[in-house]
């Protein structure tokens, strides 16, 4: 038999989940209408982004949900698994900014794992879809489930950076002067105002702000 997906958490979010009647009832609906379908990420790698602790949370970058193409989707907002050559549009943009904004060179890999490991919060608003379909999985409720979770965890220190209209939706959960905002860096809309926007030397000032640790945003390049 399968895990449900309140088993697939890690022992800390389950306790948090357990905790807050409004994030269960809703994990547990979710959990029956995905059934046995498939969908991507895989199933055990749904809550990939929950691999670290919610106290440990310093900034939250806010996608919208997981990468259509299945070798792609592994449970971090716009990352993708070690070994894929041929990055999606939108992280490629992103890494033109994280030149840009960092002078660091461009990574040569496209998985942001070691940005969760810092306390950066890689959060989808929607966990899942089925292969090839983007936005499938829109009306499971998992927007309902993300925004909950960071209702419990977001406090007065945590750093938002949130691009694009949908992103903005859940601006209110954090503090008004601890929000980073832009276009999306998706192809269609990178040149609106997501490059140029500095998000990550901004999301470390804004830390040292409040007292706490920068992010070392370099990834593993040459």
């Amino acid at each position: 038999m399968k895990p449900s997906l309140f088993e697939l958490l890690p022992l800390a979010w389950r306790t948090l989940v357990a905790g807050n009647s409004a994030l269960s009832l809703a994990l547990a609906e979710i959990d029956e209408q995905l059934g046995e379908i498939a969908s991507n990420p895989r199933r055990d790698l749904l809550f990939s982004a929950f691999m670290i602790d919610p106290d440990d949370i310093k900034v939250v970058i806010v996608g919208q949900d997981p990468y259509p193409q299945s070798d792609h989707a592994h449970g971090l907002a716009f990352s993708v698994p070690k070994g894929i050559s041929s990055l999606p549009p939108t992280l490629s943009n992103i890494f033109k900014e994280y030149e840009s904004d960092l002078g660091f060179p461009r990574p040569d890999s496209g998985d942001l794992t070691p940005w969760r490991d810092q306390g950066v919060f890689l959060l989808n608003s929607i966990l899942s879809c089925a292969p090839g379909e983007t936005l499938s999985h829109k009306n499971l409720g998992w927007q309902n489930f993300t925004r909950l979770i960071l209702e419990e965890v977001v406090t007065p220190k945590t750093v938002a950076i949130l691009w694009g209209e949908k992103a903005r939706s859940v601006a209110s959960v954090f503090s008004e002067d601890l929000i980073i905002t832009s276009a999306h860096p998706s192809p269609l809309s990178s040149y609106r105002g997501f490059f140029g926007s500095r998000p990550f030397s901004r999301a470390n000032e804004l830390l040292k702000n409040v007292g706490q640790k920068p992010i070392d945003w370099r990834l593993q390049s040459g």
